[in-house]
């Protein structure tokens, strides 16, 4: 399976993961010429930005690893040409990732909220 398709799965898994926790998903692959955001969600009047890293192994570390200084300034970037597009900006917002891992048939979801 080649890694885009992963991704995609993996994306797939988070988002049915964030509806049985209560979110709904206002969007799913927001970009623009600053960034890219994989899911764009709200829960009690908080607009959420989620990056979904997905991973077969944590061998070389975490997946939110991944998730670096450079990512988070174009999500951020990419937050805010949303939140104007859609004027959002009563709302709060947060950054999250979400971590999966797909191993042996089996899935492992670690939700970290509030990264900054």
């Amino acid at each position: 399976m080649n890694k885009r398709r992963f991704g995609i799965i993996g994306e797939k898994i988070a988002q049915d993961y964030l509806r049985k926790n209560g979110y709904d998903i206002l969007k799913t692959n927001f970009y623009t010429r600053r960034g890219e955001i994989d899911i764009i969600a709200s829960i009690n009047n908080t607009i959420v930005f989620v990056e979904v890293k997905t991973r077969t192994t944590s061998e070389y570390g975490t997946p939110a690893m991944a998730v670096g200084n450079t990512k988070l300034k174009h999500m951020k970037s990419t937050a805010k040409i949303f939140l104007m597009l859609n004027d959002l900006y009563k709302y709060d917002v947060r950054f999250d990732v979400i971590e999966i891992i797909i191993k042996n048939g089996k899935c492992f979801i670690n939700h970290i909220k509030k990264i900054v």
